[in-house]
Protein backbone atom coordinates (compact mmCIF):
# COMPACT_ATOMS: atom_id res chain seq x y z
CA UNK A 1 0.00 0.00 0.00
CA UNK A 2 2.93 2.08 0.95
CA UNK A 3 4.35 1.79 -2.93
CA UNK A 4 0.97 2.54 -4.31
CA UNK A 5 0.60 6.10 -1.97
CA UNK A 6 3.95 6.83 -3.13
CA UNK A 7 3.44 6.54 -6.82
CA UNK A 8 -0.06 8.14 -6.74
CA UNK A 9 1.44 10.85 -5.30
CA UNK A 10 4.23 11.35 -7.46
CA UNK A 11 1.40 10.91 -10.31
CA UNK A 12 -0.60 13.52 -8.79
CA UNK A 13 2.32 16.17 -8.33
CA UNK A 14 3.57 15.25 -11.49
CA UNK A 15 0.12 15.73 -13.54
CA UNK A 16 -0.03 19.41 -11.47
CA UNK A 17 3.10 20.87 -12.11
CA UNK A 18 2.60 19.34 -16.28
CA UNK A 19 -0.15 21.03 -16.27
CA UNK A 20 1.18 24.11 -15.03
CA UNK A 21 3.99 24.01 -18.15
CA UNK A 22 1.13 23.87 -20.59
CA UNK A 23 -0.66 26.45 -19.19
CA UNK A 24 2.37 28.48 -19.18
CA UNK A 25 3.45 26.95 -22.58
CA UNK A 26 0.52 27.37 -24.42
CA UNK A 27 -2.03 29.53 -22.18
CA UNK A 28 -0.29 32.12 -20.95
CA UNK A 29 0.36 33.58 -24.52
CA UNK A 30 -3.77 33.74 -25.12
CA UNK A 31 -4.74 34.06 -21.85
CA UNK A 32 -8.35 32.42 -21.92
CA UNK A 33 -9.23 29.83 -23.96
CA UNK A 34 -13.21 27.61 -23.83
CA UNK A 35 -12.81 24.62 -22.14
CA UNK A 36 -16.02 23.17 -21.13
CA UNK A 37 -18.78 24.55 -22.79
CA UNK A 38 -22.64 23.39 -23.62
CA UNK A 39 -24.33 25.66 -26.75
CA UNK A 40 -23.73 28.94 -25.71
CA UNK A 41 -23.54 28.23 -21.83
CA UNK A 42 -19.63 28.21 -20.90
CA UNK A 43 -19.66 25.83 -17.85
CA UNK A 44 -15.94 25.97 -17.40
CA UNK A 45 -12.69 27.89 -19.14
CA UNK A 46 -9.29 28.44 -19.15
CA UNK A 47 -7.68 31.64 -18.08
CA UNK A 48 -4.15 32.17 -16.71
CA UNK A 49 -3.60 33.93 -14.19
CA UNK A 50 -0.16 34.16 -11.45
CA UNK A 51 -1.80 34.07 -8.07
CA UNK A 52 0.91 35.41 -5.43
CA UNK A 53 -1.62 35.04 -2.53
CA UNK A 54 -3.29 31.99 -1.64
CA UNK A 55 -7.30 31.16 -1.61
CA UNK A 56 -9.31 34.54 -3.18
CA UNK A 57 -5.99 35.66 -3.42
CA UNK A 58 -5.73 36.37 0.15
CA UNK A 59 -2.64 36.30 1.96
CA UNK A 60 -1.70 38.07 -1.65
CA UNK A 61 2.85 38.84 -1.60
CA UNK A 62 3.04 37.17 1.78
CA UNK A 63 5.51 34.10 -0.32
CA UNK A 64 7.33 33.23 2.93
CA UNK A 65 4.34 32.74 5.57
CA UNK A 66 2.68 30.83 3.06
CA UNK A 67 5.62 28.39 2.06
CA UNK A 68 5.81 28.13 5.69
CA UNK A 69 2.51 27.29 6.64
CA UNK A 70 1.84 25.11 3.99
CA UNK A 71 4.96 23.33 5.02
CA UNK A 72 3.70 23.09 8.81
CA UNK A 73 0.74 21.61 7.55
CA UNK A 74 2.08 19.33 5.18
CA UNK A 75 4.18 17.85 8.14
CA UNK A 76 1.50 17.91 10.58
CA UNK A 77 -0.47 16.21 7.81
CA UNK A 78 2.40 13.38 7.84
CA UNK A 79 2.94 13.03 11.34
CA UNK A 80 -0.89 12.72 12.02
CA UNK A 81 -1.53 9.87 9.30
CA UNK A 82 1.73 7.78 10.49
CA UNK A 83 0.75 8.89 14.69
CA UNK A 84 -2.87 7.76 14.28
CA UNK A 85 -2.27 4.89 12.23
CA UNK A 86 -4.90 5.32 9.94
CA UNK A 87 -4.78 2.34 7.38
CA UNK A 88 -7.78 2.75 6.05
CA UNK A 89 -7.70 3.34 2.20
CA UNK A 90 -9.98 5.69 1.98
CA UNK A 91 -8.15 7.85 4.48
CA UNK A 92 -4.45 7.08 3.18
CA UNK A 93 -5.76 8.14 -0.07
CA UNK A 94 -7.34 11.77 0.57
CA UNK A 95 -4.12 12.18 2.91
CA UNK A 96 -2.05 11.64 -0.35
CA UNK A 97 -4.62 13.56 -2.48
CA UNK A 98 -4.23 16.62 0.23
CA UNK A 99 -0.24 16.20 0.23
CA UNK A 100 0.69 15.97 -3.52
CA UNK A 101 -1.72 19.38 -3.83
CA UNK A 102 -0.13 20.72 -1.25
CA UNK A 103 3.17 19.84 -3.18
CA UNK A 104 1.87 20.96 -6.27
CA UNK A 105 1.51 24.52 -5.47
CA UNK A 106 4.25 24.41 -2.95
CA UNK A 107 6.83 23.67 -5.84
CA UNK A 108 5.18 26.70 -7.69
CA UNK A 109 5.96 29.17 -5.15
CA UNK A 110 9.30 28.20 -3.95
CA UNK A 111 10.36 28.34 -7.47
CA UNK A 112 8.60 31.42 -8.96
CA UNK A 113 7.07 33.10 -5.62
CA UNK A 114 3.64 32.67 -7.28
CA UNK A 115 0.76 29.29 -8.08
CA UNK A 116 -0.27 29.15 -11.74
CA UNK A 117 -3.92 29.11 -12.20
CA UNK A 118 -5.77 28.17 -15.23
CA UNK A 119 -9.07 26.99 -13.95
CA UNK A 120 -12.32 29.40 -14.54
CA UNK A 121 -15.59 28.14 -13.26
CA UNK A 122 -17.85 30.52 -15.38
CA UNK A 123 -21.26 29.31 -14.53
CA UNK A 124 -20.85 31.88 -11.07
CA UNK A 125 -18.63 34.14 -9.81
CA UNK A 126 -16.01 31.87 -8.65
CA UNK A 127 -12.30 31.90 -8.06
CA UNK A 128 -9.55 30.87 -10.47
CA UNK A 129 -7.78 27.71 -9.54
CA UNK A 130 -5.61 24.82 -10.67
CA UNK A 131 -5.54 20.74 -10.22
CA UNK A 132 -3.45 20.85 -7.36
CA UNK A 133 -6.34 22.99 -5.48
CA UNK A 134 -8.85 20.05 -7.16
CA UNK A 135 -6.46 17.94 -5.18
CA UNK A 136 -6.37 19.06 -1.99
CA UNK A 137 -10.17 20.15 -1.78
CA UNK A 138 -11.49 16.57 -2.70
CA UNK A 139 -8.62 15.04 -0.38
CA UNK A 140 -10.01 17.27 2.37
CA UNK A 141 -14.01 16.36 1.29
CA UNK A 142 -13.04 12.69 1.50
CA UNK A 143 -11.07 12.86 4.65
CA UNK A 144 -13.97 14.89 6.23
CA UNK A 145 -16.66 12.80 5.23
CA UNK A 146 -14.84 9.89 6.32
CA UNK A 147 -13.66 10.97 9.76
CA UNK A 148 -17.17 12.25 10.32
CA UNK A 149 -19.28 9.52 8.84
CA UNK A 150 -17.84 6.54 7.82
CA UNK A 151 -14.68 5.96 10.30
CA UNK A 152 -17.51 6.00 13.26
CA UNK A 153 -19.97 3.27 11.43
CA UNK A 154 -16.81 1.45 10.56
CA UNK A 155 -15.59 1.14 14.00
CA UNK A 156 -18.72 0.56 15.73
CA UNK A 157 -19.40 -2.48 13.24
CA UNK A 158 -15.81 -4.13 14.31
CA UNK A 159 -16.42 -3.40 17.47
CA UNK A 160 -19.91 -5.05 17.55
CA UNK A 161 -18.11 -7.76 15.19
CA UNK A 162 -15.55 -8.29 18.28
CA UNK A 163 -17.84 -8.28 20.96
CA UNK A 164 -19.85 -11.53 19.22
CA UNK A 165 -16.86 -13.67 18.59
CA UNK A 166 -15.40 -13.07 22.33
Amino acid sequence: MIVFLFILGIILVSADQLIKYWAVKVLMPVKTMDFIRIGDLEILGLRYTENAGAAFSSFRGEKWFLIGFVSVMLVFLVIFTIKYKYKRPVFLISSVMIISGGIGNLIDRIRMGYVVDYLDVKLFNFAIFNFADVCVVVGAAIMLLFVLIAEPKLEKAEKENNDGQA
